[in-house]
């Protein structure tokens, strides 16, 4: 065996020294000692133990083979579902096999490694005449004979063997002394001892980067390895002086078989100094390097939040001090791709030294919180990269504490770095379709099973199958919208099927999925696994549906002649939706059909007809429903903060959580008009661009004003602005007593997004459609105070005036918030003046009350009969016994004692 082949890895030294073991066996063989007894225990044991290093050095570089096919194969079947119509898709097809073969063939073969290792462990176990430290110390000894080989310099290697059944026996195995050994250079053999420690060194770096490819060399590394040849050739005259001296006492002490056993024991101490003392570095390398701790990152998301938690990393502590990771939401429009919802953050991981190698895989956690579950829904890892092409990662775990964050986590390994999400989509269920064909029952729904008889492919083919259900809601909501979808009763699930379009169906391909022959209210919740995504609106439309069709006669389905099953497919995006004719359709029971398909179809849905449709039409409503089903009807909701009205907060709200969303908004201080937007229809990862127009305009930290805004809808996160608003002009808005402005909402199409990882995302400042939603806007205005000299301030001392101040406190106590309701709309107040009241006020009703009395007193000209007008409004709301008693106050002079108000007012 030539050794110069063999390699300088890992792999290699233990070939190398399984190599020696023969070679000294061979020779103890050809000469007269043979391998017996404690000698050739210390042989086994050896050559055990290197059998056991090599079987895990296989091992370690099978599974990392594994993992890398394995990764390969997934971003193959990336490729093609982003690719339908590429030309090399049978090939990618065909290789993709091949790869999945040679990955379950590597797979095995490591489990039989696994294996194999455990049963020489075993085998060592049963030997107790050879302990694992003289099995070490035997390597050693052989490591530096190596050393001393390379160097031309022959040492005697004696081992010495613990002594069983009360006998005496030892095992020598001498090495040929050659006579010129002391005649050789001392300055040759440091400079041969120097290359050749040092080439063990770099060997074993080499090793290292051929088992893992993904790891490289870093500066920590080469800082060792520069030690550690320098720690060779400080200590190098020190070795060869050791070695030459106990070569003396050899020479002078060999007949004596006790000073022999004796020679070699300080023959072992010294390769075991020799050895401990040249690699000390390098065994502190691989500690660091194996050093994996567990991260936690944490950044801020604007500049008056606390910092949170964006993502857990496991790696080794050196790769750990490289990773940045931050916080990018506002790339989630471009992340989130349809039937998806985004659950967490998003977050990038980035290494600050490019030129780094990780050593992958490492260990990503991410927070999530999913408020939606159920069958058809799966918890996915969505990985882009900087193009943003996604793959997909099933997390290895959700749930669990993550240092002292309470919740789930999304676990994945992963063998790159980019943009990470937790997102949540159909969920996906994979099988193969053999030459012998296949049944299947989906594990999602069990009434929806596929049939492939045999020969339907002609080789192995991977199908991917996912199920959309269909709200019976959205059904009635369309039909009221549009009379010519009157005659659709009910809907199948819509079927999203992938099959590789190199291989044709050879035979018709059975579905049977489930289809009501009517709609029916009551079973909603076998039809849906979601939360209804219905506003209130559609939500009455549908239970007025549902009201006229029980009022109606129930008839049996089948009855009426007119019914018939509909199958509508997508075959891809060129052709689009359309109606096949040919497919026959046919009715198992009552609520369970079959399709015969003999072409491939993206996904398709069987529509129940009460009479037939114009094939246009159908292909309408088909569009129309997944369009629904990929929208949420929505509001955006304005409060102002109680205690700041300058303070705003700006939210976007399902319809069927708004009621909630107002109840939190109210317990953390907000309130206030306006009423919320109108309901509108939102994607998910829509981005709604906020501009404020008018006399008032905001800022997201109180300096940068005049900017728009926007807000990314997302149905299981709550989309959130808080800004500070104030008035561009103070003197603007003269003739109101407030200052006013209004927020136009659009809608930002994905095509004006230009993506950007570092600043918010640009987007087009040409909005040539209509707002979809105006909020107004009022702010108070300023009270500007006049300090004026000493000698000229104005000092009120009218005691009608004080009266009046009395009269209008003690009557705002005495009347409820009916009574002061009647008693706005009476009086002649504008609704802007009597809302303004209500911001500046929104908690003290008494105080509300007697602001607009006090502002309706001034609004009146000073010779009106205000005492009359107020009595006669006071009656007018049935309110005659206060009338009578504030004229009786006003004639006698009668100023009530100080209540309530008066201390609030003097604090």
């Amino acid at each position: 065996m030539d050794t110069e082949y063999v390699g300088s890895g890992k792999l290699g030294q233990i070939l190398k020294q399984i190599w020696r073991q023969n070679q000294m066996l061979k020779q103890a063989l050809l000469g007269d000692d043979l391998c017996e007894g404690a000698g050739g225990a210390t042989w086994m044991a050896t050559v055990v133990f290197l059998g056991q290093e090599l079987s895990r050095a296989l091992y370690q570089l099978l599974e990392h083979t594994t993992g890398t096919l394995h990764s390969t194969c997934q971003q193959l079947h990336v490729l093609l579902d982003k690719e339908n119509q590429c030309v090399w898709r049978k090939e990618i097809v065909t290789f993709i096999d091949c790869l999945i073969k040679i990955t379950e063939h590597l797979g095995s073969t490591a489990a039989l490694l696994k294996k194999e290792e455990k049963e020489m462990c075993n085998l060592c176990g049963m030997h107790d005449e050879c302990t694992p430290q003289q099995t070490m110390s035997s390597i050693q000894d052989t490591k530096a004979a190596d050393i001393a080989a390379r160097g031309e310099l022959n040492v005697i290697e004696t081992v010495t063997v613990s002594p069983t059944n009360g006998e005496d026996s030892h095992y020598t195995n001498q090495v040929q002394l050659e006579k010129n050994k002391t005649h050789m250079s001392s300055a040759l053999v440091e400079k041969e001892n120097s290359t050749s420690l040092k080439g063990c060194v770099l060997g074993q770096e080499e090793s290292q980067n051929k088992m893992f490819p993904d790891n490289a060399e870093n500066e920590d590394d080469k800082q060792i390895e520069h030690m550690t040849v320098e720690n060779i050739n400080g200590n190098r005259k020190e070795i060869h002086g050791i070695i030459q001296t106990t070569e003396r006492k050899i020479q002078e002490t060999s007949e004596s078989p006790r000073e022999e056993m004796t020679t070699s024991s300080i023959i072992c101490d010294i390769a075991k100094k020799y050895i401990n003392s040249t690699l000390p570095n390098d065994s502190e390398n691989i500690k660091h390097k194996n050093n994996i701790m567990e991260k936690e990152y944490l950044d801020v998301l604007s500049d008056d939040t606390d910092p949170q938690v964006s993502c857990y990393i496991t790696a080794p502590s050196y790769v750990l001090q490289q990773l940045e990771c931050r916080i990018i939401n506002n790339m989630s429009s471009l992340i989130v791709g349809d039937n998806e919802e985004l659950v967490s953050n998003v977050v990038t991981i980035e290494c600050s030294d490019k030129e780094k190698r990780i050593p992958f895989p490492i260990g990503i956690a991410i927070p999530f919180t999913a408020r939606y579950r159920g069958n058809y829904r799966d918890i996915m890892v969505k990985v882009c990269d900087t193009n943003l092409q996604s793959s997909y990662l099933n997390p290895n775990s959700l749930e669990g504490m993550k240092g002292g964050y309470k919740g789930t986590c999304a676990s994945v390994k992963v063998y790159k770095l980019g943009i990470f999400s937790v997102v949540s989509c159909l969920k996906k269920e994979s099988f193969t379709v053999t030459k012998k064909g296949l049944t299947l029952k989906s594990s999602m729904d069990s009434r929806i099973s596929l049939s492939y008889p045999p020969g339907v492919f002609t080789s192995p083919v991977l199908v991917q199958l996912k199920i959309q259900p269909v709200d019976p809601a959205l059904v009635a909501h369309l039909k009221a919208q549009q009379d010519t979808f009157y005659s659709v009763q009910s809907t199948s699930p819509v079927i999203h099927i992938q099959h590789p379009s190199t291989y044709p169906f050879q035979k018709p391909v059975t579905v049977f999925l489930p289809c009501s022959p009517y709609l029916d209210k009551n079973n909603l919740g076998s039809e849906i696994d979601h939360k209804r995504r219905a506003s209130a609106t559609i939500n009455r439309i549908t239970s007025s549906y549902f009201s006229r069709t029980k009022s109606a006669s129930v008839r049996k389905p089948g009855k009426n002649a007119s019914e018939c099953l509909k199958l509508l497919g997508f075959r891809s995006q060129d052709s689009g939706w359309c109606e096949l004719d040919d497919v026959v359709v046919k009715t198992i029971q009552s609520s369970l059909i079959s399709v015969e398909l003999n072409e491939h179809l993206q996904r398709f849905i069987v529509l129940h007809l009460s009479s037939t449709m114009d094939n246009s039409h159908l292909v309408t409503f088909v569009k129309s429903l997944e369009e629904a089903m990929l929208s949420t009807t929505a509001c955006i909701v304005l409060s102002h903060q109680k205690d700041n009205p300058h303070r705003i907060a700006v939210l976007v709200v399902p319809s069927k959580d708004l009621s909630q969303a107002l109840k939190n908004l109210r317990l953390e201080g907000f309130g206030g008009p306006p009423e919320p937007s109108r309901h509108f229809q939102v994607r998910e990862g829509e981005q709604l661009l906020l501009r404020f127009t008018g006399n008032i305009f905001a800022s997201s930290n109180g300096k940068d004003y005049g900017k728009d805004y926007t807000l990314i809808f997302h149905l299981q996160r709550k989309p959130r602005l808080e800004l500070q608003i104030k008035e561009v002009d103070e003197f603007g808005n003269y003739s109101c007593p407030h200052y006013k402005g209004t927020i136009v909402v659009y809608k930002v199409p994905k095509g004006k997004i230009v993506p950007n990882l570092n600043q918010s995302l640009v987007t087009n400042e040409n909005h040539s459609q209509l707002p979809i939603c105006k909020l107004p806007l009022k702010l108070p205005k300023h009270k500007k105070l006049i300090n004026r000299p000493q000698s000229i301030q104005r000092v009120s001392k009218d005691p009608v005036e004080a009266l009046w101040d009395n009269l209008l406190h003690w009557l705002a106590e005495e009347l409820s918030e009916e009574n002061a309701e009647s008693l706005s709309s009476t009086l002649p107040l504008h609704h802007s003046t009597i809302q303004l009241i209500k911001l500046k006020n929104p908690d003290d009703l008494t105080e509300q009350i007697h602001e607009f009395l006090c502002f309706w007193k001034k609004s009146l000209p000073t010779f009106t009969d205000k005492l009359r007008l107020l009595a006669r409004h006071l009656r007018k709301i049935g309110r005659s016994d206060l009338s009578e008693e504030l004229k009786f106050k006003w004639e006698n002079k009668v100023f009530t004692e100080p209540q309530q108000w008066f201390d609030v007012a003097a604090e």
